[in-house]
């Protein structure tokens, strides 16, 4: 029998933990053991030190998701799933496109006894993916009902997003920012990556609405709003 290739990912999110490297030892023992009892073949353990789990941007779990889709593995291992993501949204996106039934990869959690490979395992992950859905949809559901009431008392409903400015309680176009979408929109249609425009961004010390740093996510949301 042809024994899972398995890549692990382990990560800790403070920079303490990181330094000390306890908690990531633990971790890799644990996938390590986990490997052997279940004679696995492990082929390389990655970890991401000192990253939170807030965006699915990191890199070690960039180069972990790009070994499922090079076929260099056939499953993703990590010690718990909230080492993977705390995000429900994040775990969802992550079901549908790597751990679905069909989909080219499985996922096994040591800490929560989740084995995809099996008919008991895709059954929990089933669970935590309808989870994830029904609080999309009743945080969908609350965020109409707000807006609604919001726009009934004539406030503005949300923060303004990049290109505009609140004066007043009214919106209006922000010619400085309107400028940088623009030249975003450009860069894209040139052939640059959401990865390449973000790092531009970072380097030249653009912020983003909020104050941030760009992620090629943050990117990639901007052109499609912008389409």
């Amino acid at each position: 029998m042809t024994s899972t290739r398995v890549v692990a990912y382990v990560r800790v999110s403070s920079t303490d933990q990181a330094d000390n490297g306890h908690s990531l030892a633990t971790q890799r023992e644990k996938v390590e053991l986990y490997a052997r009892l279940h004679s696995l073949e492990l082929v390389e353990i990655i970890e991401d030190a000192g990253v939170s789990a807030k965006t699915l941007e990191r890199p070690g779990l960039t180069r972990a998701l790009a070994m499922l889709d090079a076929g260099e593995a056939t499953a993703l291992l990590v010690p718990k799933l909230d080492r993977l993501t705390r995000s429900v949204r994040d775990l969802g996106e992550l079901i549908d496109r790597y751990f679905a039934e069909g989909k080219k990869a499985a996922l096994l959690s040591v800490a929560d006894s989740i084995d995809t490979r099996s008919a008991a395992g895709r059954l929990v992950l089933n669970v935590l993916a309808s989870v994830s859905q029904w609080e999309r949809e009743a945080i969908a559901e609350r965020t109409r009902d707000t807006m609604r009431s919001m726009k009934a008392q004539g406030k503005v409903v949300s923060r303004p997003t990049l290109g505009f400015d609140t004066v007043d309680g009214r919106l209006v176009e922000n010619a400085d920012e309107k400028a940088l979408i623009a030249r975003i929109c450009a860069m894209h249609t040139k052939g640059a990556s959401y990865n390449a425009i973000a790092g531009r961004l970072n380097a030249e010390g653009v912020p983003t609405k909020r104050g941030g740093q760009w992620q090629p996510t943050t990117v990639r949301n901007l052109i499609l709003r912008s389409a």
